[in-house]
């Protein structure tokens, strides 16, 4: 199936999620992590499962601390196997999914070059509270929260610049950081910050400004075009 959709795509998969645990992982895993980014993500491995599968090929991890096997001192799962391995990470830093005390302790433990800040958004987000649907499950979106029926969270309804101006007014980090971690890293991990990521001459002219007094948006530049 990856073969079929990377050749219709025209190699335009840049990641793909996976739970090492299940039958075929590890073999998809060494087979295919010269192609794409493998991500462990959703996935009830344990710290040797997932140790196996970062020294087979996988380099990130999807939605750090959220639906995966927690980090405790005698087993330290995921977590403890990623920071070992020296992975990249993705914290959903919407207010919801993280405690601004784990945000800051992923950064000492990953450093700030291998954190990566995600929104998870679906597809209520910036419209108002009410039932709406993921993946064909029922989603009820109540402020910062999507939940399903059974009271999980169904992704969020943020967008990634709210997730900074979260990560640095109510989680303490660094300006400077979170930027690095929502615009720098995140073109590296997708390979294309040759284009984009970072002011420099040659790269796309996409700029969003920000007033230092509470960080909002003062204009945004789009191809070098101001909007």
């Amino acid at each position: 199936m990856f073969d079929r959709m990377q050749e219709k795509s025209g190699g335009m998969i840049r990641f793909v999620d996976i739970a090492p645990e299940t039958d075929g992982a590890m073999d998809f895993i060494r087979e295919n992590k010269k192609r794409t980014v493998l991500s462990l993500a959703h996935t009830g491995a344990d710290y040797d499962t997932a140790g196996k599968a970062f020294a087979a090929g996988v380099s990130h991890v999807t939605h750090l601390y959220n639906a995966m096997t927690p980090f405790t001192h005698r087993n330290p799962g995921v977590i403890g196997a990623a920071v070992d391995a020296k992975a990249e990470a993705e914290l959903i830093c919407d207010g919801v999914h993280v405690h601004p005390s784990a945000v800051r302790m992923a950064l000492k433990l990953f450093g700030e070059d291998r954190i990566i800040f995600i929104s998870d958004s679906m597809r209520a987000a910036g419209l108002k509270d009410g039932a709406y649907t993921l993946g064909g499950q029922k989603v009820e979106v109540k402020g910062r929260y999507a939940r399903l029926e059974n009271g999980n969270l169904a992704g969020s309804v943020t967008n990634l610049m709210d997730c900074l101006r979260w990560a640095v007014k109510v989680a303490g980090i660094p300006l400077t950081t979170a930027v690095k971690c929502a615009a720098v890293n995140p073109a590296k991990s997708a390979g294309i910050y040759e284009k984009y990521g970072s002011i420099t001459p040659g790269k796309a002219a996409n700029l969003v400004l920000l007033r230092k007094e509470d960080l909002p948006i003062k204009s945004v530049i789009l191809n070098g075009e101001i909007l």
